[in-house]
């Protein structure tokens, strides 16, 4: 596994409230909200961007759909609605490359997002 801070954070490496946790995904509070509820959806298994997914991992990004619609319900953001965000490289925004889903919602989103 990488030595990436969600790889740190995953091992135990580096301290995290996970708010989910099973065999294969975490979740836990962005440390930079976005929005009142700002939750980073995190793979255990290291991929790095969209780019790096393989057909070996199309249940586990299925898996990451619906840990998001469990933590919406649990946060109170499906009936108003949320956004899913996955960036991918430099130019989009990716800042650690381990994939990880933005889960935002608690307020109304603008589009375009930026």
């Amino acid at each position: 596994m990488s030595e990436c801070l969600f790889c740190k954070i995953i091992n135990d490496s580096v301290p995290a409230m996970f708010i989910y946790e099973d065999d294969d995904i975490v979740a836990f509070n962005d440390i930079n909200p976005q929005a009142p509820v700002h939750i980073l959806i995190v793979p255990k298994k290291h991929i790095p961007t969209v780019m790096d997914i393989e057909k070996n991992s199309v249940d586990l990004i299925g898996k990451i759909y619906l840990v998001a619609q469990r933590l919406s319900l649990e946060h109170g953001i499906s009936e108003q609605g949320f956004r899913l965000v996955v960036n991918c490289n430099h130019d989009a925004g990716q800042e650690i490359f381990h994939i990880h889903f933005h889960l935002l919602g608690g307020r109304k989103m603008l589009w375009p997002p930026g």
